[in-house]
C-alpha cells in the first residue's frame, strides 16, 4: 500500500491527519476511545491528535513548554529525557498508548528513547531531521536545557530515529512529502494485521527531503556554529 495518497490535514501542520485516519483503521476494527499523547503542540489547535480527540473520541494528555489548555488536558511542562517518564506518571499515562507524537524541536531522540523504555505505542509519530541524507546516523548532542534555534541543529536523521525504533521493535513506515514527520508502527500489530506498505523499513525509500525553509536541502538555516553530531549508538548510551 502506497500510504502516499492518504496525505490530508484537517487539523495537522500538513499532511500527517491522513495517513493517521488510515492507519488506525488498518490497525483496530475499532477506532474509537482510544489514548494519545503528543508533545510539542503550542496552543492543540494545529497538531497531530487533535483529529483522534475531535473525529474518534480518543482521549489523552498533551504537553507544550509555553501553553496550557485543561480543557484538552494540555499541560504546560519543558521536556527532557530527566523528566519525560516522570511526568508521564505525574498524569497517570497508561504503559501502553496507542498514539505518541513527538515533536520538541531538539531532545525528540532522546525524551523518545526515555519512553520506550518504560512505554508500548502501536503507533509512533516523530519529526525528524530532513536536512541529514537518509544515509547518515546523526543525533545532536543533549543537552537538557537546548531549544530549538530556528536553524538546522535539532533531532535526529530519519536512519538515527529508525535504528532507535527497530531496537524496541518497531518498522518505519511512512515520512510525510514534505519530510517533516515519519511514522512507526509496532511489529506486533504488523504481523497481526498483516500489514504491507511501500518501502516498509527501508529508510532510504521511505525518507523525504525538507520541503518546508530555504535552508540547505529546503530545511531550515545553516547553523552559523556548524556544532556536532553523535550517531545514534552513542545518543541511546547517554
Amino acid at each position: 500500500m502506497d500510504l502516499s495518497i492518504f496525505e490530508n490535514k484537517i487539523y495537522s501542520q500538513y499532511g500527517e491527519d491522513g495517513i493517521t485516519m488510515k492507519l488506525i483503521e488498518l490497525i483496530y476494527d475499532d477506532t474509537q476511545k482510544k489514548y494519545y499523547v503528543e508533545f510539542g503542540v503550542e496552543d492543540g489547535k494545529e497538531c497531530n491528535t487533535r483529529i483522534l480527540r475531535e473525529n474518534y473520541g480518543w482521549s489523552g494528555l498533551q504537553m507544550d513548554g509555553s501553553n496550557e489548555n485543561l480543557y484538552i488536558n494540555l499541560r504546560k511542562e519543558f521536556l527532557t529525557k530527566e523528566n519525560i517518564v516522570d511526568l508521564f506518571r505525574k498524569y497517570s499515562v497508561p504503559t501502553h498508548i496507542n498514539l505518541l507524537s513527538v515533536d520538541i524541536d531538539f531532545n525528540d531522540f532522546y525524551c523518545l528513547k526515555e519512553i520506550l523504555k518504560h512505554y508500548t505505542c502501536d503507533i509512533i509519530i516523530c519529526e525528524y531531521n530532513a536536512s541529514i541524507s537518509p544515509q547518515h546516523d546523526l543525533v545532536i548532542i543533549y543537552d537538557k536545557n537546548g531549544m530549538w534555534d530556528c536553524t538546522n541543529y535539532y533531532g535526529a536523521s530519519l536512519l538515527a530515529l529508525n535504528k532507535l525504533a527497530e531496537k524496541y521493535n518497531y518498522t518505519l513506515v511512512y515520512a510525510t512529502s514534505n519530510g517533516l514527520n515519519c511514522f512507526f508502527v509496532h511489529n506486533d500489530l504488523i504481523k497481526i494485521r498483516n500489514l504491507d506498505f511501500k518501502n516498509m523499513g527501508n529508510v532510504d525509500g521511505i525518507y523525504r527531503p525538507a520541503r518546508y525553509s530555504f535552508g540547505p536541502h529546503g530545511g531550515h538555516p545553516q547553523d552559523p556554529y556548524y556544532r556536532q553530531y553523535i550517531s545514534s549508538e552513542e545518543a541511546m548510551q547517554i
